[in-house]
């Protein structure tokens, strides 16, 4: 059984940082390859064919969160009838 390859990374960011980060993996998702690195951490990814997408948000009184989830498999499934309506 292959082992998992996994990279962490948590730091505190102002908006303007975390928009370019996540430019950086738009990029990545278009060209087809994502790389992540942070010290002796490093991990490839080749996305490809059909990729699943989850995004969640949440808020109370103090406390508010967007996750963003894109996974995919060696065998891709075919599409959703969904499409996400961002505005």
């Amino acid at each position: 059984m292959p082992s998992k390859n996994e990279f962490v990374h948590e730091s505190y960011q102002d908006g303007k940082s975390i928009q370019g980060l996540l430019k950086a993996i738009a990029r990545g998702l278009g060209k087809g390859k994502l790389e992540f690195s942070d010290g002796d951490q490093t991990l490839e990814l080749t996305p490809g064919g059909l990729l699943h997408l989850k995004v969640s948000a949440s808020e109370d009184e103090t406390r508010h969160q967007l996750s963003i989830r894109i996974r995919w498999e060696e065998h891709p499934r075919e599409p959703s009838e969904k499409l996400l309506d961002v505005k």
